[in-house]
């Protein structure tokens, strides 16, 4: 195995046990979520983090195997639409008079963080990406976990202060203004 697949390896490691705590975390924040859209949100996310686990399972057996990257991956998506698209969708389904938790909001810090990093981590690694499908991949994953702390930012905003979020996201004017 050379240098490049054996430091593959050790990311793609890395990466499953980020994966796997990171849906331990939305499992559990979905449990405790008092409100619907949070528990849809963290249901959501619960789910894309297990099929990144998924992927990136499939990508450490095929190189471990092959010693090779393939595009056996890309069969497993997420199923939805961009998760910020999604948020927003819900965000309005749900109305302006969500009111928000305090264990939620605390959840929302710690998934907010955790997707930070998860995406700083992907961004780093591309970096060091020497093959083309191993660039894809990690290109992939960076976007989707922006897109998750995107989503979690802007859902901290929506229950923080919905007057704000919807004028913002309508980009309404204030009248005589």
């Amino acid at each position: 195995m050379t240098h490049q697949e054996n430091r593959a390896l050790e990311m793609l490691k890395t990466a499953l046990d980020m994966e796997e705590k990171g849906e331990i975390f939305y499992k559990k924040a979905a449990g405790d979520s008092t409100n619907a859209l949070g528990r849809e949100i963290f249901e959501t996310l619960m789910k894309d983090e297990r099929v990144h686990h998924e992927r990136i399972q499939k990508i450490y057996n095929t190189l471990t195997a092959q010693n090779k990257w393939t595009d056996e991956w890309k069969s497993l998506g997420t199923g939805h639409k961009d998760v910020r698209e999604l948020f927003q969708e819900m965000a309005v389904a749900h109305g302006k008079t969500l009111q928000a938790d305090p264990n939620d909001l605390q959840a929302l810090d710690v998934g907010i963080d955790f997707e930070y990093k998860t995406m700083k981590f992907y961004e780093e690694h591309l970096q060091k990406a020497a093959e083309p499908l191993e660039k894809e991949f990690t290109e992939k994953m960076a976007a989707e976990e922006r897109g998750h702390y995107t989503a979690l930012k802007d859902m901290k905003f929506y229950l923080t202060d919905p007057a704000a979020w919807y004028q913002e996201r309508e980009h309404s004017g204030l009248d005589g203004a």
